[in-house]
């Protein structure tokens, strides 16, 4: 019998807020410690992909899979960060606190939007990775990751103060820096998307590299190099550094 959980399908979001002469920021959570997966780690907001989010992408039709996933990243992201990306058009403070705060206590994504006559843009965000670990005796999630833009006129992010205690803004190559320096901590697929992002100079830059790869999940390996057990991801699909010591790897 095998000791690999089946996975749970999830989504979640790389936000990214273009600066003039500097690289872009993106928004990260700090979940809380307490959490049963990544407590205490820095993420990108996202989380599970629920039946509400698979009946609302049967509505909208194209790749069912990916549609739902584009639609629990919106989601997640605007429950976890009061951030309405994806939305038609651009709600106002109320309709979006009232929308959150609907989220928050359970209600329907697809009714929330329409009582407050608004459309969802799934094309507003693109595919950019997904990770499939085989980690044994630990929650599994099969993750798909999409790159948004920060929307015009958004208001800024708020924490939700549940799952997650903190945000933050600040570019991939600043939020590494916090990692060797002890300050701040990731699991391995976050700190390989965290290096591939710090190689874009702006979100146009992101997103045409990422239509460059085809997708293709992400299974990390066990693999000794000079005799040192590594888990290693494959060379070909643009990420810069595809090993890391074993004993280092942070898995959730």
């Amino acid at each position: 019998m095998s000791d690999i959980q089946p996975a749970i399908p999830a989504a979640t979001l790389v936000l990214i807020r273009d600066r003039a002469g500097a690289p872009p920021d993106l928004l990260m959570v700090e979940r809380a410690k307490a959490m049963a997966f990544a407590g205490g780690m820095l993420v990108f907001p996202g989380g599970r992909i629920d039946p509400g989010d698979h009946a609302l992408a049967a509505t909208l039709g194209g790749d069912s899979e990916d549609m739902s996933a584009r639609i629990a990243a919106i989601r997640e992201t605007i429950e976890e960060a009061g951030v309405p990306v994806g939305l038609r058009p651009m709600p106002d403070h109320a309709a979006l606190s009232a929308i959150r705060t609907g989220l928050h206590a359970g209600g329907n994504f697809a009714a929330l939007l329409d009582s407050h006559g608004l459309a969802l843009d799934p094309d507003s965000v693109t595919y950019f990775a997904r990770w499939l670990p085989a980690h044994a005796h630990m929650r599994i999630f099969d993750t798909r990751f999409y790159l948004a833009r920060w929307p015009d006129g958004a208001p800024e992010p708020e924490v939700d103060d549940t799952e997650n205690v903190r945000l933050l803004w600040a570019s991939a190559t600043e939020v590494l820096a916090e990692c060797d320096a002890g300050r701040a901590k990731v699991i391995f697929p976050t700190r390989r998307n965290l290096e591939r992002l710090a190689q874009y100079a702006d979100y146009d830059h992101a997103v045409a590299d990422a239509l460059a790869y085809p997708p293709r999940t992400i299974t990390p390996f066990a693999e000794d190099r000079d005799g040192v057990p590594h888990l290693c991801i494959p060379d070909d699909l643009g990420y810069p550094v595809t090993a890391e010591k074993l004993t280092g790897a942070l898995r959730g």
